[in-house]
C-alpha cells in the first residue's frame, strides 16, 4: 500500500513537471489596447483601440511562452469621430493601407511564478522594431463565470512613433507615445 502511495504521488509530481503547454485565446470584450502622448505639453491624450484578438500559449512549469496579438487600427477610439479619423489618416496609422498594428512574442520572462516582461516584435504601418513590455500585474486562476481556466495581464512599453513613419508633429506632439495592453484570455 506504501509503495502504492508513493507510486501516486510520484506520478503526480512528474505530471506537474512535465505540464504540457496551454493556449489561451483573448477575450476581446475585456482585452484593450491603449496609447497615450503629450499633446503640446498641454495634456497627456489617452485613447484606445476597441478591437484586439489574439492567442497566448503558457507553460507556467517551464516558465515559457508565446503571445501573437492582432488590433485592428480602424477600432481606434479617442472619443471624437473627427479625431479618430484624423488618426487613422496616412499621417498617424494609415489604416486604409495597414489595417492592423501586430504584436509577436520572442520571449517570456518569469520572475518566479510572475510573469515580468515579454520581449517580441511590433508591427505598425509595415515596420517592425523589437520592444519589452514590462507586466505590472498577470494573474491566472480559474475564471468564475466561463467556467474554464482564464489568465490576465497588464503590460506597458513606450515606443518613438516617428520610428514607425507616424511622426507629424513631432516633438510638439510628442514622440514618445506609451502602449498600455490589458489583457483576459480563455484557456481553449
Amino acid at each position: 500500500m506504501k509503495k502504492l502511495i508513493a507510486f501516486a504521488l510520484a506520478a503526480g509530481l512528474s505530471a506537474s513537471v512535465f505540464a504540457a503547454p496551454e493556449t489561451y485565446v483573448l477575450d476581446n470584450t475585456h482585452s484593450f489596447s491603449r496609447f497615450a502622448y503629450s499633446h503640446f505639453g498641454y495634456s497627456t491624450q489617452e485613447s484606445r483601440f476597441d478591437s484586439t484578438n489574439g492567442k497566448i500559449t503558457l507553460d507556467r512549469a517551464a516558465k515559457t511562452g508565446s503571445a501573437d496579438i492582432t488590433i485592428d487600427t480602424k477600432s481606434v477610439n479617442t472619443g471624437s469621430t473627427l479625431f479618430n479619423s484624423h488618426i487613422q489618416g496616412e499621417d498617424f496609422l494609415d489604416t486604409a493601407k495597414f489595417p492592423t498594428i501586430t504584436f509577436k512574442s520572442t520571449k517570456f520572462v518569469f520572475s518566479g511564478d510572475k510573469l515580468a516582461t515579454v520581449d517580441g516584435n511590433l508591427t505598425i504601418k509595415g515596420i517592425t522594431k523589437p520592444v519589452s513590455l514590462k507586466v505590472t500585474s498577470f494573474q491566472c486562476m480559474p475564471h468564475p463565470m466561463a467556467k474554464k481556466d482564464a489568465c490576465g495581464a497588464n503590460a506597458t512599453t513606450t515606443i518613438k512613433r516617428t520610428e514607425f513613419n507616424a511622426g507629424k508633429y513631432a516633438p510638439h506632439v510628442s514622440d514618445d507615445v506609451t502602449l498600455t495592453f490589458a489583457i483576459e484570455a480563455i484557456k481553449e
